[in-house]
């Protein structure tokens, strides 16, 4: 799971920066509340890569995907690109979990194999 939830979370981080330099374009919002913003949620990004795993990681990269998703306030492009990777990161959590779980089967039956005589 940690593989394919990084994965989503790193093409976030990209799109967080995209969208910054769009957003920079706006009369409506100021240049550094802009970057403040996308830095904060590009550094969120990232460190959820190492906490995927741990107790609450997979709720705050939902936290996440809901700031994507309103992100699309400033730049309309982002309510798409925002449930696209909602629909990403669901995928990752959902298959990610599927192949945790078969790998820890075939190596409870690797392990029932090995001490078989």
């Amino acid at each position: 799971m940690r593989t394919l939830c990084a994965s989503t979370l790193i093409g976030e981080f990209f799109v967080i920066g995209f969208a910054g330099l769009v957003a920079m374009k706006s009369d409506d919002v100021s240049m550094t509340a802009v970057w403040t913003v996308c830095g904060v949620l590009m550094l969120v990004s990232l460190l959820l890569c190492g906490m995927v795993t741990r107790p609450g990681g997979i709720q705050l990269g939902w936290v996440l995907q809901v700031a994507l998703i309103a992100s699309g306030l400033v730049v309309p492009a982002m309510y798409f690109l925002g449930v696209l990777f909602g629909g990403l990161w669901w995928a990752s959590v959902h298959f990610g979990r599927k192949v945790d779980e078969a790998k820890a089967k075939w190596a409870a039956q690797a392990d029932a194999g090995a001490e078989a005589p």
